[in-house]
């Protein structure tokens, strides 16, 4: 029963990802605003699907952020970034480059959301990360990253990168960490019936030295996570 489901909700999810990026590829001329609109119309859609053929569902626990802020999220699955783009009022996401050249998904990603990183450019990379970050906290957008940098299996041991700290003593703005619980349920093509939960935990203050601020933040996150898991 679960490997239908799980097929059932996969075919869902080619279907409505073809028909959306082939309909609205016209939005890309127009401005990120649109495709951000766009992005909010498929992670519904995804998540439509994924209650109606696999059982999943989710609620948020805590405060989304609604002004400036860093927002520094666990990272289980592709289940992360589409409720948070929901979640939050159009955050800027931290990401690998290469995801850009991904067809059609890479193309939005690049008007709507995206802060690319090109970890092979070093120092260059991080002033460009801070650039286009800080051009998004004057739109009134949040910075979403995954400081761990990859997915993390649910009971994974954490490894915490350093490029978090980094833009956090950049930008001088709090910094919400985010616990989640979606690998529980969202196991790559597998999928379980349940409830995924979204904490948004207890903001951590700018201001922090870079050691304090990545033992608060790794701390708060990892508690906060295996309280949700099973």
């Amino acid at each position: 029963m679960t490997f239908i489901r799980s097929l059932l909700f996969l075919l869902w999810f080619l279907t409505v990802t073809a028909i959306l990026s082939l309909v609205f590829l016209p939005v890309l001329i127009l401005p990120a605003p649109a495709t951000r609109w766009l992005a909010r119309v498929w992670s519904h859609a995804t998540f439509f699907g994924l209650k109606l053929f696999t059982g999943i569902g989710w609620e948020i626990r805590g405060t989304p952020p609604q002004g400036p802020a860093l927002v520094a999220s666990k990272h289980m699955s592709m289940w992360d970034t589409l409720a948070l783009w929901l979640a939050l009022p159009g955050p800027a996401i931290v990401l690998k480059r290469e995801l850009l050249r991904i067809p059609f998904y890479g193309w939005f990603l690049w008007k709507g959301a995206a802060i690319a990183i090109d970890r092979s450019a070093g120092a260059r990379a991080l002033r460009k990360m801070n650039d286009e970050a800080q051009a998004a906290l004057k739109d009134g957008r949040p910075i979403l990253i995954f400081p761990e940098g990859t997915r993390k299996p649910p009971g994974a041991a954490p490894d915490y990168k350093p490029g978090v700290a980094g833009l956090y003593s950049l930008l001088g703005v709090p910094c919400v960490p985010v616990a989640l619980n979606s690998g529980v349920y969202w196991k790559g093509f597998a999928k379980y019936p349940g409830t995924i939960v979204l904490e948004f935990l207890e903001p951590i203050p700018p201001g922090l030295k870079r050691a304090e601020f990545m033992r608060v933040l790794e701390e708060r996150i990892e508690t906060a996570t295996n309280r949700l898991l099973p």
